[in-house]
């Protein structure tokens, strides 16, 4: 607070100012005295009294915030400490919960397993008195058809122990360990109403050549019923694998069309493929025996004027996921090129007859191989090359070698009628072998995409395909218009493309036969 002089009069002023105001001539007589000065004396004590308290608060008030300040401190420090004591009590109680969990849940995994225990000696234990409940219910059965043949007029008590038998026979309930899924699909064309097209059109063949493949399969496909749950019948296991095979679709609808787990519809179909390849194929997929190699020579070359045909040959590829090893050598850079995205690929070399059936095929070779290579890779190679095909020919196509039982067209430019009148010839033949690959692909429909079958499964599922194919042509199992595939494979020239001076000689006079005596069958004479 700010203070300001007081301006003191002198005795004459002093004595005009009480003239002017008689009542306060008092003033200052308390202590005896009318003395002015004395009166102003004490003002200016008053005056530092004042001031001097006024210092002593503004003292006060500075020391105020020190000790709020201290006990703000306090404050905090108890509330701290408070917090440490909660959060340490709330860590222990937690403690506690976590071990009584893990307490209650070791003790629960205990009981699980001494239940599982249990229940896998009661399992052991009624498998090995299988047996002996079998021969006591025929024991039971045999006595009641005794007691039967002794006396009819018995019929209560032989129904009772008829009971017992039959009781004694069926034993327990048996337990399925499997989930329930619907089968109304596969009931459905499974029944004998359902009709021809709509099979052909679902499993693309006939019904007659389904139940065929059942009877040739049957034996090895078939398995027996156990105590947990009953074995698939050998029909719907067959129809599994042609039914994956001929649409090419997911194994999860697969398994829904069927009612059967993922890993069962793969199974089935593994199992069913190697049982085609094993039963199957030695029956229908070879290679022709002296008597009907003469009957195919002569349908060939009423086709084209060209003696000595054995075989039309021709090479596809079957795309396939990216493999984990030697990506590079599956790469196929003609498909990758045609379809503007990354393709990889496995060949199939097949030979075929006048029909467009397989008799001989060579498959799994990476995508990445010419023609010619996969040839001197296949058996047929060897048994060429061992003097087996003496005298006949296999017709191949530009991207395989001229040799002593391979005949190919003229690959150079320029050429001459009678060079260009026998690459006709050669096309016609070739035609055959690539409508029978176009009708293989265009049936099963699994060989058109990429498939989910591991690439080490894939030659047995090929071969199993190649094998159903022959069968259909051979029942004349006639594929629908709409199924018909473009094939689609280029053809590399081989870069060693005459390997026989004995095959160039020869291939001249076939052609020179062809255009002088009228078999080619062109404008150009």
């Amino acid at each position: 607070m700010e203070v300001t002089p007081f301006t003191f009069l002198n005795q004459e002023e002093y004595l005009n100012f009480f003239s002017l105001y008689p009542e306060m001539q008092d003033f200052g007589t308390n202590d005896g005295t009318n003395n002015p000065v004395t009166g102003s004396k004490k003002r200016k004590k008053i005056v530092e009294e004042d001031n001097n308290n006024g210092s002593a608060e503004e003292e006060m008030k500075n020391k105020i915030p020190l000790t709020d300040i201290l006990t703000s401190l306090m404050l905090l420090d108890e509330e701290e400490k408070q917090e440490q004591e909660l959060y340490f009590a709330q860590s222990q109680q937690q403690k506690e919960i976590f071990e009584a969990n893990y307490k209650k849940k070791s003790e629960v995994m205990s009981q699980y397993y001494s239940d599982f225990q249990e229940s896998s000696t009661q399992l052991t234990n009624l498998e090995q008195s299988h047996g002996k409940r079998s021969r006591s219910a025929a024991f039971v059965a045999a006595a009641s058809a005794v007691a039967v043949a002794d006396s009819s007029s018995s019929g209560a008590a032989t129904a009772e122990v008829g009971a017992a038998a039959s009781a004694a026979v069926t034993g327990p309930h048996r337990r399925l360990w499997v989930k329930d899924r619907s089968k109304d699909w596969w009931d459905h064309y499974n029944s004998p109403n359902v009709s021809e097209d709509e099979f052909r059109k679902a499993f693309r063949m006939s019904k007659a050549t389904f139940n065929v493949i059942c009877e040739e399969l049957d034996s090895a496909v078939t398995k027996k019923n156990t105590m947990l749950r009953d074995a698939i019948p050998v029909r719907q296991r067959v129809a599994v694998c042609i039914w994956r095979l001929a649409t090419g679709e997911p194994l999860r609808l697969v398994s829904k069309r069927f009612g059967l787990g993922i890993s069962t519809c793969h199974k089935l179909v593994l199992e069913v493929c190697s049982a085609i390849k094993t039963v199957l194929m030695e029956k229908y997929l070879h290679w022709p025996d002296e008597l009907t190699l003469q009957g195919i020579k002569t349908e060939f070359e009423s086709v084209s004027g060209i003696p000595n045909v054995s075989g039309s040959m021709y090479t596809t590829h079957v795309p396939i996921i990216a493999p984990k090893a030697s990506v590079a050598a599956y790469f196929n850079k003609r498909h990758t090129e045609r379809n503007q995205k990354t393709s990889y690929s496995i060949t199939v070399q097949g030979v075929v007859d006048p029909k467009g059936m397989f008799t001989d095929i060579c498959v799994g070779w990476p995508g990445s191989m010419p023609d010619d290579k996969v040839l001197e890779n296949s058996a047929l190679y060897k048994r060429g090359s061992s003097g087996q095909l003496k005298d006949v020919w296999v017709v191949g196509n530009k991207g395989h070698p001229l040799m002593d039982w391979v005949l190919v067209p003229y690959t150079h430019q320029n050429l001459t009628w009678t060079q260009h009148a026998f690459n006709e010839k050669i096309g016609d033949i070739q035609g055959v072998a690539k409508d029978a690959f176009a009708r293989l692909k265009g049936r099963w429909s699994c060989l058109q995409k990429r498939t989910e079958v591991k690439l080490q499964d894939l030659p047995v599922v090929l071969g199993a395909c190649c094998v159903l194919h022959n069968i259909c042509t051979m029942r004349n199992d006639e594929l629908d218009a709409e199924l018909k595939y473009d094939l689609f494979d280029d053809e590399m020239v081989s870069e060693n493309g005459l390997r026989s001076s004995v095959a160039v000689q020869a291939r001249d006079h076939i052609a020179h036969n062809l255009l002088h005596h009228g078999l080619s069958g062109t404008g150009f004479h």
